[in-house]
């Protein structure tokens, strides 16, 4: 059974996004107004109240991401007028001045309050020549890090040298994603093309290869120019780190209007390289009645135009041997990927690199128009995601590990009743 609840007139605008604290008691929104509000929980009742209020910088508000509650109640916020902001709460009497990096800051909690924010602004990041579409935390036992995506397609990352205050962070990585080099080649990447009823039918070795030349012989480059290629507005810009610490600092990031994510690993003691690019090309080359039928590629399908990935999520392994992301593009579909890390054993090495290999499990486009936002559960068992149409839609993987639609929640109707629509799938079989 899926609950839900509603929060009326949140923002004086569209909301740009939103993110739960680590114990899912607060929850951070931001809009186009600039202005983000903390909404604390009341679990007896099930309601939301605002906690706190302030507005936040000069442009709308994009993409809010919280550290880990070891490090101190802690934001990031990213935003059109291309900044980053580091917030901390912090406690002081009403009407009282904080002093924020050397400057007196303080903010109203709500309007008709006369009680100050206890939320400060620590940092301003300034470094990105574009629009900040993207930031999160890195897992804590990485230290208190912060990776940036822009639509100059530079991914930026931080580390906070002076936890104590927040006030120094020093720029550790940057580098253009569209131009980050591989340490595998193209043949390293399993081509998959699966459906949401069928997610075994993937092509292996050479044959991947042989595809893999053909799509790139049939294509002109995508990225024309550094940015956000044809248009802004068409671009998509997200970032998600790893969970797990076995393997290092390991991101995925997608950039413009290219449709592809890229793995990319960073270590202290070398550049930033890409470990596997995600190109979901060859499953989107089916046709519409060969998807609903689970039939397999069409040999003489047309390669599709690239649309931009608007979203990543990396799921939590939870003690599997592989990986599980999840994408949403500006064409309507979430996408599953299986990432299968290198082996130590493996034969395909080049130049003393083990290669990771990718395949599509999953491709559900019942949106039917962008999709915003994919996130995980805590277990990396169940994905969420939030589309145009105006429906947050939940995807579980069956028995088989099939993946298909779990129920959806509608807000149209949500104007009417406190509690929003859930629609449930009765064939899917809980784990």
């Amino acid at each position: 059974m899926i609950q839900t609840g509603l929060i009326q007139s949140a923002h004086d605008d569209l909301v740009t996004d939103l993110s739960y604290d680590y114990y899912g008691l607060h929850l951070a929104t931001c809009s186009l107004d600039q202005r983000i509000k903390i909404w604390q929980l009341d679990e007896a009742e099930g309601t939301w109240s605002v906690e706190d209020e302030w507005k936040a910088h000069d442009a709308a508000v994009s993409r809010l991401s919280w550290a880990h509650p070891e490090f101190g109640a802690i934001l990031a916020s990213a935003s059109f007028d291309r900044t980053v902001k580091i917030w901390e709460q912090t406690s002081f009497s009403a009407g009282g001045d904080v002093q924020s990096n050397g400057s007196v800051h303080a903010q109203t909690a709500g309007s008709g309050s006369s009680s100050s924010s206890r939320w400060v602004e620590r940092a301003v990041l300034l470094d990105a020549r574009g629009t900040v579409r993207a930031v999160e935390f890195a897992p804590h036992h990485f230290g208190l890090k912060l990776a940036t995506v822009s639509s100059d397609n530079h991914l930026r990352i931080y580390e906070c040298l002076e936890q104590s205050s927040l006030a120094t962070w020093q720029l550790c990585e940057e580098v253009d994603v569209t131009t980050l080099p591989s340490v595998s080649s193209p043949s390293s990447l399993s081509v998959a093309f699966a459906t949401p009823t069928q997610t075994n039918v993937t092509l292996e070795g050479a044959s991947a290869s042989l595809v893999a030349q053909a799509l790139q012989q049939s294509q002109v480059p995508v990225q024309q120019r550094p940015g956000s290629g044809n248009r802004e507005a068409d671009g998509g810009w997200c970032v998600s780190w790893c969970k797990e610490r076995y393997w290092g600092e390991i991101l995925a990031a997608g950039c413009g209007i290219s449709g592809t994510v890229k793995l990319i690993q960073v270590s202290p003691s070398r550049r930033p390289t890409t470990l596997l690019t995600l190109d979901p090309t060859p499953s989107a080359a089916q046709k519409p009645s060969e998807t609903n039928s689970g039939m397999g590629p069409s040999g003489d399908a047309e390669a599709p135009t690239p649309f931009a990935i608007t979203s990543v999520a990396w799921a939590p392994s939870c003690g599997r041997s592989y990986h599980l992301l999840a994408t949403g593009g500006r064409d309507g579909h979430v996408r599953i990927w299986r990432v299968k890390p290198a082996e130590d054993n493996d034969d395909s090495e080049a130049e003393g690199e083990p290669r990771w290999t990718g395949t599509i499990v999953a491709d559900f486009d019942h949106h039917k128009s962008a999709v915003g936002r994919v996130e995980w559960n805590i277990t990396g068992t169940v994905l969420s995601s939030a589309g145009n149409d105006g429906r947050v839609r939940l995807w579980k993987a069956t028995i088989g590990s099939v993946w298909r639609p779990a129920g959806s929640i509608g807000v149209e109707q949500s104007e009417d009743s406190p509690d929003a629509d859930a629609v449930m799938d009765d064939n899917v079989v809980g784990e």
